[in-house]
């Protein structure tokens, strides 16, 4: 599974991004991340989650999931992140930075 992560906006409007092959994960890391989809449901979500009132400097995210022959981008502001999403996020931000 390959997982491509974007997170911009914010107060300074920095990007961040990095790919991710879930099979070159250690085993712990790989199962965290299947986990962290099935508990936001994720092929299930819309492909934008928007708010309904905006905000200065929050950030944005995109996430695309290639799994098998399944294909799934979500994009989705700060404000409007489901809680069930946000174990994922949290994951892939961690990943972000330590691939720097």
């Amino acid at each position: 599974m390959l997982i491509e992560y974007e997170r911009s906006g914010g107060f300074a409007g920095m990007r961040m991004t990095t790919s991710v092959d879930s099979d070159a994960l250690p085993l712990e890391q790989a199962e965290e991340m299947r986990s962290a989809l099935e508990k936001a449901d994720f092929f299930q979500l819309p492909s934008r989650i928007t708010a309904e009132t905006g905000g200065a400097d929050r950030f944005q995210y995109r996430v695309t999931v290639h799994a098998q022959d399944i294909q799934h981008t979500v994009e989705v502001g700060e404000a409007a992140v489901p809680e069930n999403l946000w174990s994922l996020l949290n994951l892939l931000n961690t990943l972000a930075r330590t691939r720097r």
